[in-house]
């Protein structure tokens, strides 16, 4: 996993771009202020861009018979962490059949959409996926906002979240959406500092938000 160096080098700051706005109207028009139930659909989402970047790489550095200088791992850890939102927000909030669906349709589109951007400009898809970790990490932060003024129940956190992330055994749902939160800045942070490099731009001085401590076995323990 790549936690440091000149590779995941950040772009910070508060960039309001027409891609968060539109994000942003889209959640909120669809999932109003549920959201555990955004959680969900945005992370079968999130978790693609990864897995895309990484098979891509992989790829690449075979016919070119090359290092990956580390992007592969980092990219799979991302897909992963990913996906381990989604299981631990999947014990929070059920989605309906119609999210169900929704998810079906919108993670087929984006798949071919991204991997085809990917393919066109390894840059832009990374930069991309920066601007969606930024809303991810707004999202996250009204997320705490509805559970410190009571309109969202602070629940026990699920048992494979307080293993994962090695939290206590008290541990609420605060806590984890505040671990997730961390999360989200750090890949926030890597795929802009991916998209730099890429442009052949010199790497910030900035150094990447931290990255919660993961369990390397992502089965709770019975």
């Amino acid at each position: 996993m790549l936690t440091g160096g000149p590779f995941c080098a950040p772009i910070r700051g508060p960039v309001c771009t027409p891609i968060d706005k539109l994000l942003r109207f889209s959640a909120d028009t669809f999932f109003a202020k549920r959201y555990g139930h955004r959680a969900i659909v945005l992370e079968t989402v999130a978790a693609v861009p990864g897995m895309v970047g990484a098979m891509f790489t992989h790829l690449s550095c075979l016919r070119r018979m090359r290092d990956d200088d580390g992007w592969i791992r980092t990219l799979m850890e991302e897909a992963e962490n990913e996906r381990m939102h989604l299981m631990t927000f999947i014990e929070i909030a059920q989605p309906t059949w119609f999210e169900r669906m929704v998810i079906l349709g919108v993670q087929g589109v984006f798949l071919v959409g991204f991997s085809v951007l990917y393919l066109l400009s390894r840059r832009t898809a990374h930069r991309v996926v920066g601007y969606f970790e930024e809303e991810a990490v707004t999202s996250y932060t009204l997320y705490l906002q509805e559970i410190d003024e009571g309109r969202s129940p602070n629940v026990a956190a699920p048992a494979i979240a307080k293993h994962y992330w090695k939290l206590a055994d008290d541990a609420s749902l605060r806590d984890v959406v505040l671990v997730v939160r961390d999360d989200e800045a750090h890949h926030r942070d890597v795929n802009h500092g991916f998209a730099s490099i890429l442009g052949g731009r010199p790497p910030g001085d900035h150094a990447i938000a931290p990255y919660p401590e993961h369990d390397g076995q992502l089965q709770p323990t019975l």
